[in-house]
Order: C-alpha cells, then structure tokens, then sequence
C-alpha cells in the first residue's frame, strides 16, 4: 500500500514524505511547485526524496484544479492513506492575494475530499489546519475546544473553512478525518518567509532584524522532527466510526510553550556569533500578539511528545542555513 502526500515539495511535506520512504513506505507525491518562493529550494527538496531510492512516485499537479487529482488517485488504487499539506500558508500575504488562498486552501481541499471519497479502501485522511484558526484575543493556552469563530486572517479563515468542510465530508460519507492545527514549524529545509530564516539571514549579513509590534510577541515554535512525529503517530490512529458522530477528530501540535521573541532571536545571536541592531515596527494586520498549544488532547491519543527546545532546534536550522548556502 502506498501514501499520498500533497505539498510533498514543501517544507513539512518534504520531511513527512522523507520520513515515509526512510521506513520503507511508498509514497505518491504532489506539487504544483508554486512560485510563491523560490521554486530551486522546492526542487532541491525533490532531488533530496529522490536520493533516498524509488520509492517515491511524484507528480506535479495543482491539487485545487477541477478533478485532476481524483484522476491521479485512480491510477494509484493501493493509495489508502492520504497527509494533505499542500496549502497557501502565511498570514500576511494572504492579505496581499486573498483570491490564491481560496483557491489553494478551499478548493484545493474540497478536490481533496471529492478524491478521498472515491476512495474505498481509504483508512486515514490527514491534513494540515493551523494556530491561525484561533485569532486575536484568543485565551491561552489554545484549547481545540475553544470557540474559533473570529480568525484575524484570511489563512486562517480559510483553514477554519477547511475544518468544517471536512466535517461535512466525514459525516456525509464517513471519511475517517484528522485535522492538525501547527503552531509556527521550524528547522532545516524551512520556508524562507519564516521568522527564523529572516532573522538569520540578516544576522549573517549584519542587518538589523525586523520586530513587529515592538517586538512584543510570542509563538509557539515546534520543530519539525517533533511535527513530523505527530503527523505519522497521527496517521496510525484514525478516528473511530461509531455511526452517529462524524469521524472527525482536530488536534493542536506545538511545542507547547509560548516563547519571547527577544528569547528567540538571542539563541540565534549566540549560535551565529554576532549581534545585530533591531528595527522596531508596529503589529502587522492580521496577526497576533501570542500563541501557545494546549496539547494534552494529542498527548492522550497518539502519544504526541514534542521533545526538541529552541535551545536545540535553532543552531540545527543555522547550521542548515550555512551548509545549504555554503557559507
């Protein structure tokens, strides 16, 4: 049996998939290699899941056009598990380009759904929600049970729709469904529009680092070997059909601590070596003051255990960072 893996190109698709294929598992990955960054980080991503043997069958496919992946999924009949990734991520651009992210995020998941329900000998479908959901305002730490009605941002208003989507799904036609909420993933082979790959990039080059809302914020940084971890403990657990409740479960996956930025930037400091002023800004529409997983749910269930602190995590992304760019 094989696993489908959208957004395989991506940064948390490239590790799921590349964790798959180390134990052996075939996988069928798609991508449309957007070019919303840079598309060589994308194909060197690739050319790494290739390098780790044939098991990996990929194609390059817009999951959100019409049909085309529940074309795909039939010549692949011993697809039976499906980690759907591939999204338009980011808060602030999704202000730029609200119109990409519902094409991306609500249609790219419905094409998703309409592909898993064709699919008889489906077990677990699995896709990529986020903190976002929960807005402004919201207490912490965030709870999976907490209201989710206000999102401060068209990405997470399309990942909020993406959640109810899949409850219509789950119950309509008893797909077994696990949303994953992720809180600010980091670590090698990351997205350059993240924090932590500014904040390097201009510690290298001795620029100052940009801080918005004065540098007043927190986040709940996970790394991605602990992300990675709780997608596939995840994906071993489907949710039970009892015939009644949909089967349906959504769970947070962070780190479960709500870091100071000045914290997080002072790591980075220190690993590379060098101190840089910092450029205060004011908050950026659409994005919040602090994040913090209740993780307890997932703890229970699959035995979610994010084991890797900042302190850890953040030299592995530097040390990445310099090998990748040879510096």
């Amino acid at each position: 049996m094989s696993i489908l893996v959208t957004g395989v190109a991506g940064f948390i698709g490239y590790h799921v998939a590349s964790a798959l294929l180390r134990q052996g598992v075939a996988v069928i990955g798609v991508d449309k290699l957007d070019d919303y960054y840079d598309v060589a980080l994308k194909d060197a991503r690739l050319a790494a899941l290739r390098r780790l043997g044939a098991g990996l069958a990929f194609h390059r496919l817009d999951v959100a056009e019409p049909a085309a992946l529940t074309a795909l999924v039939r010549t692949h009949p011993d697809i039976d598990r499906v980690i759907h990734l591939a999204a338009a991520a980011g808060v602030r651009h999704s202000q730029d380009d609200p119109r990409s992210y519902v094409s991306a995020n609500i249609m790219g998941h419905v094409e998703v759904l309409e592909a898993c329900r064709r699919m008889p000998g489906l077990k677990h479908l699995v896709f990529a929600s986020t903190s976002s959901v929960y807005g402004e305002g919201a207490k912490l730490p965030f709870a999976v049970g907490d209201p989710v009605d206000t999102p401060s941002s068209m990405y997470g208003a399309t990942k909020k729709a993406d959640e109810e989507i899949s409850h219509v799904y789950a119950h309509l036609y008893r797909l077994p469904t696990t949303g994953l909420r992720f809180f600010t993933v980091y670590g090698p082979w990351g997205r350059p529009d993240m924090a932590y790959w500014v904040f390097t990039k201009a510690i290298l080059e001795g620029r100052p680092i940009p801080l918005f809302n004065q540098g007043k914020m927190r986040r709940d940084f996970t790394y991605i070997d602990d992300i990675v971890a709780g997608v596939l403990a995840c994906l071993a657990k489907p949710p039970a059909d009892n015939g009644e409740t949909a089967p349906l479960r959504v769970y947070n996956l962070g780190n479960s601590e709500s870091v100071e930025l000045e914290r997080f930037v002072g790591i980075l400091e220190r690993t590379i070596g060098a101190r840089v002023p910092r450029q205060m800004l004011p908050m950026q529409p659409g994005d919040v003051i602090a994040t913090y997983a209740d993780i307890e749910p997932a703890r229970r269930d699959f035995g979610f255990s994010p084991a890797t602190s900042i302190e850890d995590g953040l030299p592995r992304f530097v040390a990445w960072y310099r090998e990748y760019h040879k510096l």
